[in-house]
């Protein structure tokens, strides 16, 4: 199969799509070759700040993630904190009020993409 790029890209185009001249290396670097027009949009939404907390990322790895009250710290899903008396308080992160891949069109309305 042969990947057609009819549409140059610019710096511009890159700046567009809020993307940083190291990030656009990086994407140069990972599938060795500029990537199409199509492909650009794809990373964009993948590394924004709704899908890869790309600008929070490193205030949230300093908030503490373990402790005598952690029960879950965390990962993929819910973080569990002992509150004592028999009660836990579940944290779940989520940037979507409701996953768009589950349901695109209605969700809580929180932007339009989210998982590809």
């Amino acid at each position: 199969m042969t990947l057609r790029n009819d549409i140059e890209i610019t710096e511009e185009m890159v700046e567009a799509h809020g993307l940083k001249p190291d990030e656009y290396q990086r994407i140069l670097d990972l599938i060795g070759r500029e990537p199409s027009f199509t492909e650009l949009g794809i990373f964009s939404a993948m590394w924004n700040e709704h899908c890869s907390y790309k600008s929070s990322k490193k205030w949230l790895k300093t908030l503490p993630t373990t402790g005598p009250r952690v029960i879950q710290g965390p990962g993929e899903n819910a973080g569990v904190v002992d509150i004592g008396d028999g009660d836990c308080v579940v944290f779940k992160m989520e940037s979507h009020n409701h996953p768009s891949y589950i349901e695109p069109y209605q969700g809580a309305a929180t932007g339009v993409g989210g998982i590809l």
